[in-house]
């Protein structure tokens, strides 16, 4: 049966960023076309809100524990993040993560272009300039040029979280893994799928190209993230809904230089694949045994944030979207001009994704004619 705690969870979640992206967001619209650096740097802020929430009412409201082994973040710095997708919503969970040894205004994700149609959830990300894909990589690659090179030109730091399995653990994604494996004569895996890696490969090129190191420093590390959950596994947003919470979450962090790395494409590839040979192992001695990465010999990784600030941090933000919600509502129902402005931005935010495919193109774009800039593509061509 649904369960209130997984209700109150969802709908929580998704009024905050509904009205989140109509009146936080909606207002610096105009913004995008003036100066687009300047509406990215707010929109990062601003989004950074929101995402505290599933952090707090995680921890705070429904008891779930994060424990957090292996190599530190540093504060600030410029990364592509990997991990096993384990559960559709890791994405998600890795936020308690990053609230305490990074910065919630960095990350990207890369997500199913299919996600930007889903309203408020949807809205929040196009304006967060999340990268949307489509799985195919002939249409993907292009999209990837335009949004690293975007980042790279207005110098906003960028830790771009990947999924190279390209889908969650499940019966039927592990038998095509394993069926991947047996024609390719390659060990099969219980605990990880098989990573694609010509998304992971092009991105940290991409990054790391010299033309784009006389400009700015845009990759500093790759971390190597392994998420586990030793008792109960939520698998999707149904068993959330049904107040299945995860009691506990472990990440396990592996942090390498880009020095570190390998240089040609084929190695990094390599390199990749040996990552998700050692998660497998990792996870196989995780779930056999005490279910703790005690065994890796790494103790708890010191935060940048005390729990103290991090305890207020959530407390505030539950304060704040609970009450912002109704207060909205409030707005809407005695004074006209809010509802009017209520009606016409969700006009907006519907229409511009069915007519232009979502904010973060049509940033992009802004991008490009007020800097001169044309289209990648085109530039290729000529």
């Amino acid at each position: 049966m649904v369960s209130w705690r997984g209700i109150y969870f969802i709908l929580t979640l998704f009024w905050g960023s509904f009205f989140g992206s109509i009146f936080m967001l909606g207002p610096f619209l105009p913004l995008m076309f003036i100066n687009p650096s300047w509406y990215r740097w707010i929109n990062n802020r601003l989004v950074a809100t929101w995402l505290t929430l599933p952090v707090a009412l995680l921890e705070t409201m429904f008891g779930v524990k994060v424990i957090i082994t292996g190599d530190a973040f540093v504060p600030g710095e410029r990364s592509v993040i990997i991990m096993n997708h384990r559960t559709r919503m890791d994405w998600m969970f890795l936020w308690n993560c990053l609230m305490r040894y990074s910065y919630l205004r960095l990350e990207k994700i890369c997500l199913k272009a299919s996600l930007k149609s889903v309203p408020g959830f949807g809205w929040a990300m196009q304006a967060a300039a999340y990268i949307f894909i489509q799985r195919k990589w002939k249409d993907d690659k292009s999209h990837f040029e335009d949004m690293i090179d975007y980042f790279c030109n207005i110098h906003e730091p960028l830790q771009l979280l990947i999924f190279p399995e390209g889908t969650d653990l499940t019966e039927n994604s592990t038998a095509r893994s394993n069926e991947f494996a047996e024609k390719n004569g390659l060990q099969k895996y219980e605990y990880v799928l098989h990573p694609r890696t010509t998304g992971f490969t092009f991105v940290v090129d991409r990054l790391r190209e010299e033309l784009w190191k006389k400009l700015c420093k845009n990759l500093d590390a790759v971390h190597d993230i392994t998420v586990a959950y030793p008792h109960n596994i939520p698998q999707t947003e149904r068993h959330l809904l049904l107040g299945d919470f995860p009691k506990e979450i472990h990440f396990h962090v592996h942090r390498y230089p880009v020095a570190s790395l390998p240089a040609s494409k084929e190695d990094l590839q390599l390199w990749c694949h040996k990552r998700w040979e050692e998660k497998e192992a990792r996870l196989r001695s995780f779930y056999r045994g005490e279910k703790n990465f005690a065994f890796t010999g790494q103790t708890v990784i010191p935060p940048c944030k005390s729990e103290l600030r991090v305890l207020v941090v959530k407390w505030l933000s539950i304060l704040y979207w609970t009450l912002f919600s109704p207060a909205m509502c409030l707005l809407i129902y005695f004074y006209s001009l809010a509802r009017w402005y209520f009606i016409i931005i969700i006009v907006i935010l519907v229409l511009q994704e069915r007519l232009f495919g979502g904010l973060e193109l049509i940033e992009l774009a802004c991008y490009r004619f007020l800097h001169k800039q044309p289209h990648l593509n085109a530039k290729k061509n000529e």
